[in-house]
């Protein structure tokens, strides 16, 4: 476990706001050989496209800055004119390769992490420069690391080197009995898989340091529980998370809602606007109450479920919105409406009983049931 410097353990992976303002301070995972194996296997990759035409133009060069007229030894202008002309036909692909290589430098840096750039990592800092800092990364976890990478480094290139001068020994003996230029060219062209080999052999410490870099960027990141309960507590006061936290908790009541219209009792509707899921509980311990409300689309949800679970839906307008206005969902019905919702669950059982074939049909229920003054609300 990560400790801080008062030594007290930081259990707790990071919060979104730490990884932000870490983020903000260039502080994001970063892995240096990956980088460097990017740009060297683009390098080896590059003299394989362009490596033929970069010798065939050097030894252009090469053949026309042998041969010159004795007068050009007089004049050192035409020398340096000679010179240039032999380098313009390097230029072309020597710039290809450069620009490759600075794009991959930076492409190569950028695949752990991102692209980032921060005016706080460019600042200077003191600890940097102190004695007893320098004597603590000297002597620290990460310089054991870093030995440790150093070391496995040298045994992978010793390794693949041994594997390749192995594999060619016979062919590079072979070259001493051969012409000289045919000779030349299949040297430089082992010398080019050779390189591209040792290049891709560093993907080894790459797949390596990756994950530990991931892991030691995460770790010193870490808070203790101290510290993640204060950040939660200046970050709830801002608007923005608390008008999140309303939101999460409204979508997930309105999910709950949804959940327990099927086992209602009867639908109060409006009957457009306004819909109301009442439940009773037949063994008296508690007075019908709310399991869900809602107005316009969620009203419509609301009867588009009692549809689907074959739930009863009643029109009565002005309990509908006396019981929406006057509760919450979960809250028990006011008593003064008691009389109203009592005639509504009797005729819904009356209906039941009727549907069952055990009695006649009820009679209708008026449109408005007969409620207090002060339960009457507007449409």
């Amino acid at each position: 476990m990560a400790e801080n410097e008062n030594g007290t353990e930081k259990s707790e992976e990071a919060t979104t706001e730490k990884l932000r303002k870490s983020k903000e301070k260039g502080q994001v995972a970063r892995s240096k050989e990956l980088a460097t194996a990017s740009v060297l296997i683009a390098a080896a990759l590059s003299v394989f496209v362009l490596g033929d035409k970069l010798a065939y133009e050097l030894s252009l060069m090469m053949k026309e800055a042998f041969i010159f007229e004795r007068s050009e030894l007089f004049h050192p202008e035409q020398m340096w004119l000679s010179l240039a002309e032999g380098f313009t036909g390097l230029g072309m692909p020597m710039f290809i390769i450069l620009l490759m290589l600075f794009i991959i430098s930076i492409l190569g840096s950028a695949l752990l992490g991102g692209m980032l750039f921060s005016t706080d990592a460019l600042m200077p800092k003191f600890s940097r420069i102190s004695p007893k800092a320098g004597l603590k990364r000297m002597l620290g976890v990460q310089a054991w690391v870093e030995l440790l990478k150093s070391i496995l480094k040298l045994i992978v290139v010793i390794c693949v080197s041994w594997a390749i001068l192995a594999a060619t020994f016979d062919k590079i003996l072979h070259l001493s009995a051969s012409p000289l230029p045919g000779s030349a060219f299949e040297a430089l062209d082992m010398l080019r898989w050779m390189f591209l080999l040792l290049c891709l052999s560093l993907l080894i410490i790459v797949a390596v340091d990756v994950p530990y870099q991931i892991y030691k960027h995460n770790n010193e990141l870490k808070m203790t529980k101290q510290e993640v309960k204060e950040e939660f507590r200046n970050s709830e006061g801002k608007p923005e998370v608390k008008q999140r936290i309303r939101q999460l908790q409204y979508e997930m009541s309105q999910r709950t809602m949804m959940g327990d219209v099927p086992d209602a009792d009867v639908i109060v509707t409006n009957p457009t606007h306004y819909s109301v899921a009442l439940k009773y509980d037949q063994t008296g311990d508690r007075p019908p109450y709310v399991v869900a409300k809602g107005v316009d689309f969620m009203a419509l949800k609301i009867r588009e479920v009692a549809n689907e679970n074959d739930v009863q839906i009643l029109r009565s307008p002005q309990l509908c919105r006396a019981v929406y206005h006057t509760t919450e969902i979960g809250d028990d019905i006011p008593e003064e409406l008691f009389i109203a919702i009592a005639k509504v669950l009797a005729y819904i059982y009356q209906l039941e009983q009727f549907r069952k074939g055990k009695s006649g049909r009820p009679k209708e229920l008026p449109p408005e049931i007969p409620i207090p003054d002060k339960f009457i609300y507007p449409n």
